[in-house]
């Protein structure tokens, strides 16, 4: 092509870009700008995060868009827009010792960068030509993560061409499938060590798949129990002290499989990490009797409770006023029969929790475990004005509201307020003493200071915010974690809260998770890790076939539920790579070798730009201290991958995993 013609192409481009014509700039809280953000609290519109008017060094703003702490907006926007500006700062209510800094990126340049800035320091304005961007980031960054890091985009604004609005980044990878189809003959995937209280009901039941019908028996139960040959459901009391081994066994016209049981019968319970589904993320407050009876069948047409998931959890919004023979919570209107639906849950072999708070009020507005009044009760004054209620009241109810769910017959209780340790300890007794084995749960956002109390009083504590989901929250809720893992373990565990898999209601309305292909297998991988529960937050009945195959890899389950109960730690972090290590009871180990690709280490590295590569990676086990000859096999495929000593060598998708396990080779 000779340069006159360039030429002329250069001046038809720029006249035409020049006679285009644009929408007028989009504030961008018109937008539905929650589903633009990955950040972990909700985004405020026209107002700051503190929900005040937007105000830097005295100047207010009608326009814009308040967040907290680390923040992620993200947009596709084609090449089809113009130009972006805002006013950006502290917000004067801010932390004064907070520090934020704020970039504009496009197609991975930055484009603006602020600098630090803190509480009362002036406003910067930003004014950037998109011109040819395809997608953009807006980034806000906390020095150190902290109360009331409140941080403005003021007067945020694109302008497009006519016609095109700022679009979400598309979640259209492919979404793979890697866990192989289960065998026609039986396999046993339940818990293989169960902890009961003495002369407490015991409810366990033998998860297994293979082609039905299935026959289920077990030898040398101890006394009190029996097995139910049709359903593996074994129930009964266990008075004496002590561990016992039984042999569970499953048989069908394919074949038979046997697994050792150990049964320990004392002080501990929730010997494995709790695994199943929580209806908040489904449902929040619209859930009723008919959508936990839904979720229960679910379990089963899924064929998720032969691989071993086994709780149905109502979160917030069950809770009615106090009655009864313990003068308890009682549930509500939505929830007739509390008694009778999990009767229903308990013939099903599943285990059902609840929620409760020992706040006057709960989050979601309902009736909480404490009250100004001497008999418990909720008034109006205190239901119109729900949020002012978020403390504990002057009577306590522990004791009755244990008795109550005891009664029912509940298995977990998920505890939700600003943690304290006094309210923590207070259930904790009560439950101990209703007579029934009652797993329980803090939530959440349990100090790490007090981390051996949390351990002391309960089976698992939330170890960070609520979670969404993002990439972002993930990393927080999970990658972060390793500080704690030296304190998780069986009647213990670390909770970095609900799953982020299949429809979530995280932020917005009912929508598929934001999480990639390759995020989510690093999910679920991580988890497993950690010995975190393994609580599914979506809707049961809407799993499609790819989260369905997240969720029944037995290989990768086993590792969440071994018996040593050890938590994954990092054992390195480099080249864009993270090793965690897990040891296993049988003496081999879980590895993930995870593709971080050094995230939070740039400001581009929060944003994922669509030409993301693989990277090749060179686990070097020797370095490890992991010498010697081992057999590797790859998890999420079930596939042997042969023997090798020192190293092993794969490529890792970006932000995905290899997980391996390891045996050793003697």
């Amino acid at each position: 092509m000779n340069k006159g013609i360039k030429l002329m192409m250069v001046i038809a481009f720029l006249f035409s870009k020049a006679n285009a014509q644009t929408n007028g700039p989009v504030f961008l809280d018109e937008l539905n700008i929650q589903t633009f953000s990955e950040g972990i609290p909700s985004l405020s519109v026209k107002t700051s995060a503190g929900g005040d008017s937007m105000k830097i060094r005295g100047n207010y703003f009608k326009n814009g868009i308040g967040v907290q702490s680390t923040s992620v907006l993200s947009f596709l926007l084609e090449g089809k827009a113009v130009s972006f500006s805002a006013i950006v700062g502290a917000d004067d209510k801010a932390n004064k010792n907070m520090v934020c800094s704020f970039y504009v990126i496009g197609d991975r340049k930055i484009l603006f960068e602020s600098g630090e800035m803190r509480s009362g320091d002036a406003p910067k304005k930003t004014n950037v030509d998109l011109t040819g961007i395809k997608r953009l980031g807006l980034l806000v960054t906390q020095k150190e993560e902290m109360s009331r890091s409140y941080a403005d985009w003021a007067d945020v604004k694109i302008s497009m061409l006519e016609g095109s609005l700022p679009k979400n980044i598309p979640n259209d990878d492919e979404k793979y499938i890697l866990t192989p189809p289960v065998s026609k003959k039986p396999r046993i995937n339940s818990a293989k060590i169960f902890g009961a209280t003495p002369g407490n009901p015991f409810l366990y039941t033998i998860d297994a798949t293979g082609e039905d019908p299935l026959v289920f028996s077990a030898k040398n139960l101890p006394k009190g129990l029996m097995i139910e040959a049709k359903t593996g459901i074994i129930t009964g009391k266990v008075s004496e002290r002590g561990t016992y081994k039984a042999t569970l066994a499953v048989k069908n016209k394919f074949g038979e499989t046997a697994q050792e049981l150990k049964i320990k019968i004392g002080d501990t319970i929730s010997l494995t990490p709790p695994i199943g589904w929580n209806g908040w993320n489904s449902w929040a407050r619209e859930i009723d009797k008919e959508k936990v009876i839904a979720s229960a069948n679910a379990m089963l047409d899924k064929g998720l409770q032969k691989h071993g998931w086994t709780y149905i959890n109502i979160d917030d919004a069950w809770q009615g006023a106090r009655g009864g023979a313990f003068n308890a919570l009682q549930a509500n209107e939505k929830f007739p029969d509390f008694k009778g639906m999990i009767d229903q849950i308990h013939a099903k072999g599943l285990k059902l929790g609840v929620y409760s708070t020992p706040w006057i009020s709960s989050y979601a507005g309902y009736p909480g475990g404490s009250s100004n009044f001497e008999k418990g009760e909720y008034p109006d004054s205190i239901k119109n004005n729900k949020r002012a209620f978020r403390y504990v009241g002057k009577y306590r109810f522990e004791k009755e509201d244990a008795l109550q769910l005891a009664s029912w017959g509940v298995d977990y209780l998920k505890y939700d307020w600003r943690i304290d340790l006094r309210s923590a300890e207070l259930m904790s007794e009560a439950l101990k003493r209703s007579g029934r084995d009652i797993v329980y749960s803090l939530s959440n956002s349990a100090p790490f200071a007090l981390v051996k109390d949390w351990v002391r009083v309960s089976n698992l504590y939330r170890t960070g915010p609520d979670i969404r989901d993002s990439w972002l929250s993930l990393y927080v809720s999970a990658f972060t974690l390793d500080k704690w893992g030296p304190f998780g373990g069986p009647g213990h565990w670390n909770d970095p809260d609900m799953m982020i898999l299949g429809n979530v209601t995280t932020g917005t309305k009912l929508h598929p998770t934001r999480l990639t292909a390759d995020e989510q297998y690093s999910h679920v991988s991580l988890f497993s890790l950690l010995a975190a529960p393994l609580l599914i937050g979506c809707p049961i009945e809407q799993l499609d076939d790819f989260t369905l195959n997240l969720l029944t890899n037995d290989e990768v389950i086993d590792i969440d539920q071994d018996p040593l109960g050890r938590s994954g730690r990092l054992v390195s972090d480099e080249n864009g790579v993270q090793t965690w290590l897990k040891q296993l009871e049988d003496g081999s180990y879980a590895v993930g070798l995870f593709n971080i690709d050094d995230y939070q280490k740039t400001p581009q590295s929060f944003f994922r730009w669509g030409d993301e590569k693989p990277k090749e990676y060179v686990f070097d086990f020797a370095k490890l201290g992991l010498k010697n000859k081992w057999k590797l096999r790859d998890a999420w495929r079930q596939k042997d991958l042969g023997i090798f000593t020192d190293s092993f060598v794969t490529n890792i998708r970006h932000h995905g995993v290899v997980m391996l396990r390891m045996y050793p080779i003697k």
